[in-house]
């Protein structure tokens, strides 16, 4: 007994007609009529008799056929469920980000992918760098963006975003009329720091260092977007990556070059050791045409 044979059989027994069968299955009337004998010598009993021109099965065939087409109910199963993944993946796709690309590239990378998925279930959360990695790594997410230099160890990492830090100035400020702004430039202007553990803060004091010059630091955030508001309300300066500075409108802060080069890093982030499905496949291709 082989699937052709059992296949055969059921579209027969289905159909009550050779020819019909013949067309279901697109072969000859001749190859189902070896397929039914070939089935037969298999089974070791007759399975169809001919009354008045019809093929009708026997007891025996009606028998079988009750176990052959659980079978093929369960493979149509099959199929209609490897076309689910196919077209769908596994239904959710979980993604935790820092906060300073979530708002922008996270939230345009959610539209991207809806719209290619509009069933699909997705978790969006924003969180600390640190905390991003641990989901990644302990696979309860499929993707993460953090800040560069966290710990990479348990999960594959790639650079996603590498790009110059900009001065982000309250509008109408009198810097805000400079081309290019520099560490001189913010000598004790009222300045809104990152906090201190953080590596973008680290590479911020270490310029101001270099330049010998000290921003009077008004208040710290481990929020880029936070830092942006708070200088939209006049609280200071701050530095800060174009997607962040790109949530608040021309009016209300100013957006120049910094120089030196400080670089904003982005790390995506994906857990080690574990295939990626179709869908996580699709969202990190949305959050590349994203950024």
């Amino acid at each position: 007994m082989n699937f052709r044979q059992a296949e055969t059989f059921v579209t027969v027994l289905n159909t009550g007609s050779l020819s019909r069968a013949a067309e279901i299955l697109g072969v000859s009337q001749p190859a189902i009529s070896r397929g039914i004998s070939e089935f037969e010598r298999s089974v070791g009993f007759p399975l169809f008799a001919r009354v008045r021109n019809r093929l009708v099965p026997t007891p025996e065939a009606r028998l079988l056929y009750r176990d052959v087409d659980t079978v093929f109910r369960s493979l149509d199963a099959a199929r209609a469920s490897a076309s689910r993944i196919r077209d769908r993946g596994t239904g959710e796709v979980r993604f935790a980000s820092l906060s300073a690309a979530s708002y922008t590239i996270g939230a345009k990378a959610v539209r991207i992918f809806r719209e290619k998925h509009p069933d699909i279930r997705l978790t969006f959360h924003v969180m600390h760098s640190r905390d991003v990695r641990d989901l990644v790594a302990s696979g309860e997410f499929d993707v993460g963006l953090t800040a560069d230099l966290v710990d990479t160890t348990g999960v594959v990492s790639q650079s996603f975003v590498n790009r110059d830090a900009l001065c982000v100035l309250p509008a109408g400020h009198p810097l805000a009329k400079k081309k290019t702004i520099t560490p001189t430039d913010l000598h004790e202007e009222p300045f809104i720091a990152y906090l201190p553990e953080d590596h973008f803060r680290k590479r911020i004091d270490a310029a101001f260092h270099a330049a010998g010059a000290e921003p009077k630091i008004v208040i710290e955030t481990p929020h880029a977007p936070a830092a942006i508001a708070l200088v939209a309300q006049g609280v200071g300066i701050t530095l800060a990556s174009a997607h962040a500075a790109a949530l608040f409108h021309p009016s209300q802060v100013v957006v120049k070059p910094f120089r030196p080069s400080i670089k904003v890093v982005v790390l995506l982030l994906l857990p080690a050791d574990r295939p990626k499905s179709l869908l996580v496949r699709d969202f990190v291709h949305s959050l590349m045409l994203a950024r």
